[in-house]
This record gives C-alpha cells, sequence and structure tokens, in this order.
C-alpha cells in the first residue's frame, strides 16, 4: 500500500467528527475537480488559479523524457555536479527527494557570503546550475544566478551550456532565459510553489541529480485516487480532519521522523503547512523534531504530534493507538497525501491555503532598507562580543545576553512558541541548530528552528499572519568576507543583512518580542549563547 495512517486520541476524535461531513461536502472531488469556491467567495479567484496540483502527475509525465535526456547531455559533457538555487517549496521539494534516495543535489537556498562562495568552489568545472523561481523575480535566485554567471566566465565557460531555468512561462526570468541561450523548462502556472513538489520545480532538479523521477510519478499516481473520491476512508481527508479539527484546537504540529526512509521530509511539510494556513491570526505550526526533543516527554495540550514511520500500520483507529497521527507510505504518495491535506486544513480552518499575504511585507523592507542604506542601528549592549538589540519589551530590562535571553522567554504566553531564526551559514555552523532543543528545555514550550533567510518563504508567513503567540530570536553574524553581486548595488552580506533586519521590523510592528544576536566570531560565540541558557 502506497499510503497508510493511523490516528488516536484527540485526532480520532476528530477524524470522526469532521470526515463524515466533509465526504457529505464532496470536498475530495471539489479539490480534484479544481473547484476554487469551496474555501469561500473570497478565496475563490486565488483558489481557482492554485489547484493545478492535483493533475501534477499526468502533466509531469513528459517532462520526465526531457529532464533524463538533458542529464545524459550534461553527464556525456563531463558535468556531474547538480547545483539548485531555489527557495522554499522550489528548493525543499528537491532536497527531500534527492536525499531520500541518496542522490547528491547541492542545495543553495541561501545569501550568506559564505555559504554561496563555498558553493562556487565545489566542482564549478563540473557543475551546472538550475535557478528555480515562479515568479522570476526572487531576488535570492536571482543573485545566486549572477553570480555564478560570472563564475562560469571567469572559469571560460559558456554558462548557456551550464544554466538550466525553471520558472513560470511569461515571467521576467522566462524572457531574459531565452534571450540569454538558457534551457528552459516552464512550470504549470496553476501551482503554487509550496505544492510544486510533483511539478518541474522538483522534477528538474531532482532527475538532473540522478532521481528516477518516473518513479516518484508513479509512487503518487498510486494513490491519486484515493484522494479523488468522497468516502471516510480518503487519506487526505482523515489527515487533514486529524491536523486541523481537533477540539478544542491544537494548533501546533510536532512532526517527527520516527524511522522513516524519507530523509527530511518534516522540513518540506513545515513549509507547505505554516505558510499555508497560518494568516488571519490562526493557523497550525510546524514544529520539526528530532527523538528524544523535550516536547515528546509530555506533549502540551495545544500540540498534535505525528510521526513519519515505516509501518504505521492497516487500521485507521487502532485499539492501541496513542494520542498521536502515525502515517507511512512511498515518498511520492505522501506528498500528494499531505499537499490535499493541507488544503482540507485549510478549509477546516476557514482561510484561503493558496495566497501568503505576510510573505511580502519581510521582501519590501529588505528592500527598502538595501535602497536607502540606513547606518546600523547601534547596539543597546555588547555581551562576550555579541552585539545585542531588540524590542523595547525584551530589551528595556536586560543588562547582559543572559538576562535578555530571561526577558524574552518571559514574554512568552502560556499557549506560545519560540522561534530561533539563524540567518547564518547552515553548511559551515549546522551546531547551532542543538539550540533549539536547548531552548525548548528552558522555556517549557514548543521550538521552531529556521535557516535564514530560506524559512522566510515558508515558516515566517506564519510567524507574522497567525497567532501573535510567538517570541523571535534572531541569530545574525557580521561579515568581514562578503561576495558582491553582479551588477547589483548590493552584496550578499548587506542583502542577508537586509533580510534580518527587515523581518525584525515587521514582526516588531505585529507586536512580536525579537532578540537579535550579531555575532562577530560564530565559530566561538556559540558557547556563550549556550551558558546563558543555564
Amino acid at each position: 500500500m502506497s499510503f497508510r495512517i493511523s490516528v488516536g486520541g484527540a485526532a480520532a476524535d476528530a477524524v470522526r467528527a469532521a470526515v463524515p461531513q466533509l465526504v457529505a461536502d464532496r470536498i475530495a472531488s471539489g479539490i480534484t475537480a479544481q473547484d476554487g469556491a469551496l474555501w469561500g467567495p473570497a478565496a475563490e479567484d486565488e483558489a481557482s488559479k492554485r489547484l493545478g496540483w492535483t493533475e501534477a502527475v499526468a502533466v509531469s509525465r513528459p517532462l520526465v523524457e526531457e529532464i533524463v535526456a538533458l542529464r545524459d547531455e550534461l553527464r556525456a559533457a563531463g558535468v556531474d555536479h547538480i547545483v539548485l538555487a531555489g527557495m522554499g517549496g522550489s528548493s525543499l521539494a528537491p532536497e527531500v527527494i534527492t536525499r531520500t534516495v541518496g542522490a547528491h543535489l547541492t542545495v543553495l537556498d541561501s545569501t550568506d557570503p559564505g555559504q554561496v562562495r563555498a558553493a562556487l568552489a565545489d566542482r564549478l568545472a563540473t557543475s551546472a546550475l538550475v535557478v528555480s523561481s515562479k515568479s522570476g523575480s526572487t531576488v535570492e535566485t536571482d543573485s545566486q544566478r549572477r553570480v555564478y554567471e560570472q563564475a562560469f566566465r571567469d572559469a571560460d565557460i559558456d554558462p548557456a551550456g551550464r544554466i538550466i531555468v525553471v520558472t513560470d512561462p511569461g515571467s521576467p526570468l522566462d524572457a531574459s532565459a531565452r534571450e540569454a541561450g538558457y534551457r528552459v523548462f516552464n512550470a504549470d502556472p496553476n501551482v503554487g510553489g509550496r505544492y510544486s513538489a510533483l511539478t518541474a520545480f522538483g522534477l528538474v532538479p531532482s532527475g538532473l541529480a540522478g532521481v528516477d523521477i518516473a518513479e516518484i510519478l508513479d509512487e503518487a499516481e498510486t494513490i491519486e485516487l484515493s484522494l479523488a473520491v468522497d468516502t471516510d476512508e480518503n487519506p487526505g481527508l482523515i489527515l487533514g480532519a486529524a491536523i486541523a479539527a481537533a477540539s478544542p484546537r491544537r494548533d501546533k504540529l510536532a512532526i517527527v521522523a520516527d524511522g522513516t526512509h524519507i530523509v527530511g521530509f518534516a522540513d518540506w511539510a513545515e513549509q507547505l503547512i505554516a505558510e499555508s494556513t497560518g494568516k488571519e491570526g490562526t493557523g497550525i505550526l510546524p514544529v520539526v523534531l528530532e527523538l528524544g526533543a523535550p516536547e515528546l516527554a509530555a506533549p502540551p495540550a495545544d500540540l498534535q504530534v505525528v510521526r513519519l514511520v515505516d509501518d504505521a500500520g492497516d487500521e485507521v483507529f487502532p485499539h492501541d493507538a496513542p494520542d498521536e497521527i502515525r502515517v507511512s507510505g512511498t515518498l511520492g504518495a505522501q506528498l500528494l497525501v499531505w499537499e490535499y491535506a493541507t488544503a482540507v486544513a485549510g478549509l477546516l480552518l476557514g482561510i484561503n491555503p493558496f495566497d501568503q499575504p505576510d510573505v511580502e511585507s519581510a521582501k519590501i523592507a529588505a528592500r527598502g532598507l538595501l535602497d536607502q542604506r540606513p547606518a546600523p542601528e547601534p547596539a543597546a549592549f555588547v555581551s562576550n562580543g555579541i552585539e545585542v538589540r531588540g524590542t523595547p519589551e525584551v530589551i528595556g530590562a536586560s543588562s547582559d545576553l543572559a538576562s535578555a535571553l530571561e526577558v524574552l522567554f518571559e514574554e512568552l504566553p502560556a499557549d506560545g512558541y519560540v522561534s530561533v531564526q539563524a540567518y547564518l551559514d547552515r553548511v559551515d555552523h549546522p551546531e547551532f541548530a542543538k539550540l533549539r532543543d536547548l531552548i525548548a528545555a528552558r522555556s517549557g514550550r514548543p521550538v521552531t528552528f529556521g535557516w535564514g533567510p530560506r524559512f522566510l518563504h515558508s515558516t515566517g508567513q506564519f510567524h507574522k499572519g497567525g497567532p501573535a503567540v510567538g517570541v523571535f530570536l534572531q541569530l545574525t553574524a557580521r561579515t568581514d568576507d562578503d561576495l558582491e553581486i553582479p551588477e547589483r548595488p548590493f552584496t550578499f552580506g548587506e542583502l542577508i543583512a537586509a533580510q534580518a533586519s527587515g523581518d525584525a521590523s515587521v514582526l516588531a510592528a505585529h507586536g512580536r518580542p525579537v532578540l537579535t544576536l550579531t555575532l562577530t566570531d560564530p565559530a566561538t560565540q556559540l558557547a556563550s549563547i549556550v551558558d546563558a541558557l543555564g
């Protein structure tokens, strides 16, 4: 069986209460028929243009032969290293697909100058770059493309033979890429970025990296009929109800990889759910957890646990099921089921799961900072070489790093969460991710961890549009070794600094407490943060 689900406790109660009505209202067949009216009149126009993912398997089939032919062509030319410049769903889907099957793909989803420079230095002579941008104007991917074009030219390599573009037809990138002679794959414009795993955005970089993408589509195809029919056994309806229909609400979803062959799936599901549901003061906050995470010892009442396993069993409601959700299945089936479930969750929450009204606000703020180039805001104080800034309610009562963290956590409501946002080189400094568990143990509340700026294209929507119960710890770094962006008036270091500052200002404008720690030596100052946490 390509997908299995079991539910217990509050999730089982939610399924029993909600699924019969979803079936009676013919929600599954309506989604499959791309009925944009399902989410209400205000959402109908947007939803009607964003349901193409329901037929992605059929639409994407003709791409397979073309992608495989290009892969063979590149390998014949000695190109065996694929780099992906993409953000949000454009990078997270290929990342989970390639990691699961063990194919190597360098995912460049950062504007940190060190991370970009390291990618450039990695086998440039045998590399090809896939530039993925639905809008064709994403500042991160545009900057990454520019620096690779220059690097290829400096190495006497024609960029036209090494750059592949995935974008919507008619986008600015579509036109400029064709003019430059780049290979272009047009994606279905009726699919939003976070629902694009089974479209060109997920398949082109994965296929070029060596994945059997026809098999991924085959796996998704096995579950299509089950998702389209209006029955109580529909896995999309069951999962959607389990994560969104509990009473009282459980608005935080712990996603745990508990012995599954799929690698990195929780990160993909995080952006899908958070960006789709976190708006109008409501939503579901995904919290990616590893085994042994503090939240799992005694899950708080507002945290629903879902485990990704390799055998969820045959029964939907096992007699001995714990108060959690368990899902298993092939990668292709999982991708499609979770897309359906997220659309169902949006309906149950009464929101439009296909827009992202608060994502653009951080982009506007960052662009304004790049245009104006204001002098950096002075640090409130410096503690162990770490510059400390923050919103008044956090900084006003702080005198050192330990007290600043203490005050931030005091701002945490009983139903709140902590968001750690690390605008750092995630390849060079993966150790910062351990702060997640430490802060969860210290605060006693769910904690999310996101690498900046990539989380801006996913959980960034929830943090600003969802319930106002989050407190935010930003980690940034001084850039001593910056990197120019060809034909742009700003550098990568200036760009990532503007993205962090812009997002902090938008969070503050929404009344969210923010503490920003600017590191001058990340390699050594992590220990200072750990010590300050006690």
